[in-house]
């Protein structure tokens, strides 16, 4: 019997956040995260990607936007260089290409 996965908002955005607290907390590693997602996007049926799709890029666009806002306040209160680099927005932009390509490629 087929899973049936949540395309909520909150449960995705829930998704995100355990899989960047296993990266952060050196549980997984990247390429155990993109193989995570992936498995998850390939259970999620093909007629609710569209509105998993939005979620997930609202997600990540505030999630790095969060970050962004973490660096400009450390560095602002203590003068103190950034150590990681904002995500690119072509980072962002392959990101978006990933998911669409996904639901693409799952469909066939």
């Amino acid at each position: 019997m087929p899973q049936e996965l949540s395309v909520s908002y909150l449960a995705i955005k829930s998704k995100v956040y355990r899989l960047i607290d296993a990266l952060v907390d050196g549980e997984k590693t990247e390429a155990d995260v993109q193989e995570s997602i992936r498995r998850w996007w390939d259970l999620i049926h093909p007629a609710d990607r569209p509105i998993a799709q939005k979620y997930l890029l609202t997600v990540l666009e505030r999630s790095v936007s969060a970050l962004d806002a973490i660096e400009d306040g450390l560095t602002s209160s203590n003068g103190c260089a950034a150590t990681y680099g904002p995500l690119p927005s072509e980072r962002m932009k392959v990101m978006e290409r990933i998911v669409k390509e996904s639901g693409v490629r799952s469909a066939v």
